[in-house]
């Protein structure tokens, strides 16, 4: 089963592609996504890669993590479920 990883630390330069192309010398990469600024576009630092097995995300995170690339070291582990907000608190409004 595939597994997702969170990559942090990331140039504000790195392309999806090249994120992939790391991340391929440890296994099957299903997916790489790059998180982007809404506002700006602009990167902002972090984003995920998916690897086909738990092996192969076991590998790539010991192969990765604290790696430097592109002039950063990277922060590299298994991403974790974003929690869910409860639009309805928290912002003023009593509808």
């Amino acid at each position: 089963m595939a597994k997702k990883l969170y990559v942090g630390n990331l140039s504000y330069n790195t392309t999806e592609d090249g994120l992939r192309n790391l991340f391929a010398g440890f296994g099957s990469v299903a997916s790489a996504k790059i998180i982007f600024d809404r506002e700006t576009g602009n990167s902002k630092g972090f984003g995920f890669i998916e690897m086909s097995t738990e092996e192969e995300a076991n590998a790539a995170i010991a192969g990765t993590n604290g790696r430097e690339f592109e002039g950063r070291q990277l922060r590299v582990n298994e991403a974790m479920d974003k929690p869910r907000r409860d639009r309805s608190v928290g912002y003023g409004n009593s509808w």
